[in-house]
């Protein structure tokens, strides 16, 4: 039991380490999930469901994601 402490411990200031220098994140890919892993320490983000409908946002009202840029009349050169 105090191995895998330990073990669990080291792993965490790895990962801790190899995050404050950057992680060499490449995509991974579960059944059904999208993360990002480190191929150095083994860091994984907590991904995206593949599996959730895109639309389902849009079902429910949700328009948050749509950003509208307001539109430049005239440039100006400095």
């Amino acid at each position: 039991m105090a191995t895998e402490f330990l073990t669990r411990g080291l792993d965490k200031a790895r990962q801790l380490v190899c995050g404050l220098h950057g992680h060499d994140a490449l995509l991974h890919f579960e059944q059904g999930r999208m993360s990002l892993q480190c191929t150095s320490c083994g860091y994984e983000t907590p991904g995206w469901d593949l599996n959730r409908k895109a639309t389902d946002a849009t079902a429910r009202g949700d328009s948050s994601r749509v950003v509208g840029m307001p539109l430049v009349g005239e440039r100006r050169a400095a």
